[in-house]
């Protein structure tokens, strides 16, 4: 995924997919997201630092959800929650939890109805070496495996994944 040229002197960005597990033809992504982060060496006054982290994420919700007033106030507590269990310090945290509903009409209606959630959010990050931004890309990680309702793994598992590439 490129990362942004313009909003800092240095830029990184990743990109993941959350699928359902199953193969084939039944397979079907269910969460996604993006992490950027930039560096601007003597900081910017609005990131209130020298780093900034940039996130999107979004994940399929029944209908039932998608309607709960309190999904934005919980999607904004996921996000905080999934950083802070990760360890990570931050200042400044600002962002919008979108809730979604699409229905399709005329060729495309056979579709079903269909939900999401949205969280965009920022932050800056406190950390007094850039290897500690390894804290804030676990944090998205626990945000993305949250957002996806993916159950946690125990300790002492290890997740096998498909050797599969696309």
């Amino acid at each position: 995924v490129p990362a942004p040229q313009k909003l800092a002197t240095y830029s990184f960005a990743f990109s993941a997919d959350v699928s359902n597990g199953l193969l084939d033809d039944a397979e079907d992504e269910v969460a996604s997201g993006r992490f950027v982060l930039l560096h601007e060496p003597g900081g910017q006054d609005t990131w209130d630092g020298e780093y900034r982290c940039v996130t999107f994420v979004r994940a399929d919700v029944d209908s039932i959800m998608q309607e709960d007033p309190m999904l934005p106030e919980n999607g904004w507590n996921w996000f905080l929650e999934a950083l802070d269990t990760a360890g990570c310090e931050l200042t400044a945290p600002s962002g919008t939890v979108t809730r979604v509903a699409s229905s399709s009409f005329g060729k495309l209606s056979p579709r079903s109805d269909e939900a999401e959630i949205e969280i965009r959010a920022s932050w800056t990050p406190i950390i007094s070496s850039p290897a500690e931004i390894m804290k804030h890309i676990t944090g998205w990680c626990n945000l993305i495996s949250e957002i996806a309702a993916l159950p946690p793994i125990p300790e002492g598992v290890s997740a096998i994944t498909s050797a599969k590439r696309r």
